[in-house]
């Protein structure tokens, strides 16, 4: 089993004021002159206190089964037909976790309490982005691994989307070490730092990279959706 951890730094996600105001629903040439300001503030304290990290494990053994289910050592998954059909020719399946600490989200819930309902929730999408950055970064370190054995990766699919239910992130978190990454599991699923990001992508030399099948997903309220919508227009 191949195991990489990651450290990064807020200034490797690339992470702009223009994409936070596009998260906050701010199109080209709305007058976003004040908000702008609040968010690069923002991106400034969050790069002071922002705990980045991501992991992932390689499991080589996996099977896939009918009604869409999926074995990872031995814990079986019900990943639902999308991500099952995305994921069949694998031979391998990285489990990962990122996250952006608890510093953002703490930020977050101080600007909330105090009356800052606007910064408290620039906090909150930014934390958002710094997670997904992470996953983001750590996808790319999972390609340079599986190209040494020329194979390709899937894009990563999360408990919660894409049909697979989000009870199942007590299945994911059995692959992982305790405390794994600095996140914890509460008992409804969530994760605690809650700006953080979990799933699977598979590994092999038959998969294909589909970074977002939205027009096969049935969810409707998700944030890949939203993007896509966002860059269309």
């Amino acid at each position: 089993m191949i195991q990489k951890t990651f450290e990064f730094k807020l200034s490797e996600l690339n992470i702009e004021a223009s994409s936070i105001e596009k998260d906050l629903g701010y199109m080209e040439g709305d007058d976003s002159e004040l908000v702008t300001s609040i968010i690069k503030e923002v991106l400034i304290e969050a790069a002071q206190v922002a705990e980045i990290k991501a992991e992932f494990r390689i499991y080589d053994s996996i099977e896939f089964t009918g009604n869409n289910s999926l074995n990872i050592n031995s814990v079986n998954f019900q990943i639902d037909k999308v991500i099952f059909r995305e994921l069949k020719e694998s031979d391998s399946i990285a489990v990962f976790v990122c996250t952006a600490g608890e510093g953002i989200g703490n930020r977050s819930k101080k600007f909330m309490q105090d009356g800052d309902l606007l910064k408290g929730y620039i906090f909150d999408v930014v934390g958002s982005e710094v997670a997904d950055g992470a996953a983001e970064l750590m996808q790319k370190e999972l390609e340079k691994e599986a190209s040494l054995s020329a194979k390709k990766i899937t894009n990563r699919y999360s408990p919660g989307y894409c049909g697979w239910y989000v009870a199942e992130q007590h299945k994911l978190f059995q692959l992982l070490p305790d405390n794994y990454c600095g996140i914890k599991l509460t008992h409804s699923a969530l994760m605690d730092p809650v700006k953080s990001v979990s799933g699977i992508i598979g590994i092999g030399r038959d998969v294909t990279f589909n970074p977002y099948t939205c027009d096969l997903c049935g969810l409707k309220d998700c944030i890949y959706r939203k993007k896509v919508k966002m860059k269309v227009i």
